[in-house]
């Protein structure tokens, strides 16, 4: 049991420093537009998830979970959004790293949790205690500090928070498992992204395959993938609360590549942005740990 916990530790660990470096990768591609990228990412990443399913020998689990979802309408009606949702948070992610906007990605990944437990107070009815209301209103601070302060709201945190805590509360409602569901998901979204290259090509518009970049990117399907699974063979092998303290590895490897690697203007206002932000992560992780305490003292008696 503690050698399976050691390995979900590692495997969740080694997901957020991949996502905490990708910033990097999405750099070296830069030569490309965002969108194209994305469309990319789709193909590369389809490609890949059915590569590799093929020769780990779980297309029958593959083809299994997809009958299932053909026969419950909500959840096949929810795989397809919750496609679409991430596929705007890989947008989102891509054109700010391209745009040099990481500093703003990095802040978006940092209010992502506190967005999720605002999204199941909402949506599923659970309620929370004064040290996570604090958490979240610290956080909500923090953005209107930004915008007055610094006259910019940062649309692109709050896209980035708000769609990937919105994906997650969406693949509560979908049973099925980590491989088959991200192979469905660059599935149902590869016709938008094929649409995409043919316009493209018809207008003239196509940058793939005439630089450096191109080479890089046909990687990007390894780069999506390998971080996903790794998080989800974690996930299995540790507790929620042990995942949410990992995953602020991701975005404080963003911060420190946006204000140490890439040079991004990083000012006063922004300093006392962050400042809200992570005095409410301090207290919402500290908020679980006397959760867990508890729940570990109730078990015990």
């Amino acid at each position: 049991m503690i050698q399976e916990t050691k390995k979900g530790i590692i495997y969740a660990s080694l997901a957020y420093v991949l996502w905490g470096v990708l910033p990097l990768y999405w750099n070296i591609v830069n030569e490309i537009g965002p969108f194209e990228i994305l469309a990319h990412r789709i193909i590369w990443s389809a490609v890949f998830m059915l590569l590799l399913l093929t020769f780990t020998g779980q297309l029958t689990m593959f083809k299994n979970a997809t009958i299932k979802l053909f026969k419950n309408k909500k959840m096949f009606i929810a795989i397809i959004a919750a496609a679409y949702i991430i596929t705007i948070n890989w947008g989102t992610f891509i054109w700010a790293v391209n745009n040099h906007h990481v500093l703003q990605a990095s802040l978006g990944y940092y209010i992502n949790p506190l967005m999720s437990i605002f999204l199941a107070f909402i949506f599923l009815g659970e309620r929370f205690s004064k040290l996570q209301w604090i958490a979240i209103f610290l956080a909500f601070v923090g953005v209107m500090y930004m915008t007055l302060q610094v006259g910019v709201f940062p649309y692109t945190s709050i896209l980035l928070a708000s769609s990937f805590a919105l994906y997650g509360l969406i693949k509560k409602v979908v049973d099925i498992d980590a491989f088959s569901s991200i192979t469905i998901e660059c599935i149902v979204t590869l016709p938008a992204a094929l649409i995409y290259i043919y316009y493209l090509s018809e207008t003239d518009s196509v940058t793939f395959g005439m630089n450096a970049s191109s080479g890089w990117l046909l990687l990007s399907g390894v780069v999506t993938a390998v971080p996903l699974i790794l998080f989800s063979a974690g996930a299995r092998r540790i507790p929620l609360s042990l995942t949410g303290f990992i995953q602020y590895i991701g975005p404080t490897i963003m911060f420190i590549l946006g204000v140490f690697l890439l040079n991004e203007h990083f000012d006063i206002q922004q300093l006392i942005t962050f400042l809200f932000i992570w005095a409410g992560i301090i207290i919402y992780s500290y908020s679980k740990y006397i959760e867990l305490s508890h729940n570990r003292k109730k078990l015990i008696k």
